[in-house]
């Protein structure tokens, strides 16, 4: 497992109640708990996680909030079928990483984002004033100068798409950056393990933001479908080949 990079708009883990929701989360979207399943009651609960019955409960409405578990009365708390999961949580985003995510998953990400960002591309290139092209530059320029220092990469590829998305001025779009943000970043952590990633990716974003800054639409387009679909196969190498996280030794903001 590894930690996430930015400061995701995630649920807090400070509390205690927080801590159990995670704890629990955990177990449910490895499998460890199966979909049908009936969480401990609050008296076992309590017991066996040294917590009050109030700290389990408030875990609960958490989990419950995203679609994981149901309670009813009389027979407990059952966990839900994925199929009724809210996979767009930031948090379920983002906790589906830290177990370790499957190919099917990385699979389902990239569709969802190739069915956004190409769009979106395009759209920014029509509408990215003097200051988000900027915004993209700099983002370029870390990435290249990231050298060794793989949380750099990382954070400057996710300001980069980021900025892409806040350049379209639509609500929407911008608000679907920052609801994925834990996601993309986990997911652009774990392709970065591939040896020889960069090699294509950062040209492929060079490329994207000369087309936003030319105003040139379909080039945009075309160009970050192409970059994702690459992405797509680097993440499904690594998640395959099972290759081990990196050690940062730095960390560098973009600026």
């Amino acid at each position: 497992m590894f930690q996430t990079t930015v400061n995701s708009r995630t649920f807090s883990r400070r509390s205690l109640h927080g801590q159990v929701a995670h704890k629990i989360a955990m177990r449910i979207i490895s499998g460890e708990i199966n979909p049908g399943d009936y969480l401990s009651t609050e008296e076992a609960a309590s017991s066996d996680l040294k917590i009050s019955r109030t700290a389990y409960r408030e875990a609960l409405k958490v989990l419950a909030a995203k679609g994981l578990v149901e309670s009813r009365p009389k027979t407990g708390t059952r966990v839900r079928s994925r199929s009724e999961w809210n996979m767009l949580d930031p948090d379920l985003l983002a906790w589906s990483f830290e177990t370790g995510p499957s190919e099917t998953f990385a699979r389902s990400l990239f569709e969802f984002r190739q069915i956004i960002e190409p769009a979106a591309a395009a759209i920014a290139a029509e509408r990215a004033d003097a200051d988000e092209i900027r915004t993209m530059k700099n983002a370029i320029e870390a990435m290249k100068s990231a050298g060794e220092d793989h949380l750099q990469w990382v954070e400057a590829d996710l300001a980069f798409h980021l900025s892409v998305l806040e350049a379209t001025h639509n609500e929407l779009l911008t608000s679907f950056g920052y609801l994925v943000e834990s996601a993309l970043a986990q997911s652009f952590e774990l392709s970065d393990r591939k040896p020889g990633a960069r090699n294509l990716s950062l040209p492929r974003h060079v490329q994207l933001y000369e087309f936003i800054a030319a105003r040139d639409s379909a080039g945009a387009q075309s160009t970050m479908l192409q970059l994702l679909k690459e992405a797509r196969r680097d993440l499904e190498d690594v998640i395959s080949a099972g290759i081990p996280a990196r050690t940062n030794r730095k960390r560098n903001p973009v600026a």
